[in-house]
């Protein structure tokens, strides 16, 4: 099996690199071959109407926690971009941290195919699947 090519730290510190506009509010955990586990750190500002996590900022852990694992398995690839995405919602997470579980199921030349588990912090229940695809830039 494909060992990843970056560390945890590397993957972290890459995103700040090139995306310092998410600085702390995507936190790579743990990589494994072909799998992630990345964190949301939740404030006030990604709750809706009702105390639970918005909508918007479920996609983005799910499209950051896919890239994530991307980017520990290619290298470091800022061109890499999402070509498709599909969430599905399943049950209302709680206002706390919202921790993903990303694994890529096939990894080509081209695409990266894969999903991504959330979860509330704490809990084994997922309140949210998502289906991503991912396009990987020719090398040079």
């Amino acid at each position: 099996m494909m060992q990843p090519i970056l560390t945890v730290a590397e993957v972290n510190g890459y995103i700040e690199e090139v995306f310092p506009e998410v600085q702390g509010q995507y936190l790579c955990e743990h990589i494994a071959p072909m799998e992630a586990r990345v964190r949301a750190v939740v404030g006030p500002q990604n709750l809706r109407p009702g105390g639970t996590v918005s909508g918007p900022t479920m996609f983005g852990l799910a499209d950051c926690g896919f890239y994530m694992v991307l980017l520990a398995m290619i290298g470091k690839q800022a061109l890499a971009v999402t070509t498709n995405a599909s969430i599905d919602f399943m049950r209302k997470p709680e206002p706390c941290d919202m921790i993903a579980e990303a694994r890529i199921l096939k990894l080509g030349r081209v695409l990266a195919v894969g999903d991504v588990l959330m979860y509330s912090e704490g809990s084994d229940k997922p309140v949210a699947r998502a289906s991503m695809t991912y396009s990987i830039p020719p090398a040079r």
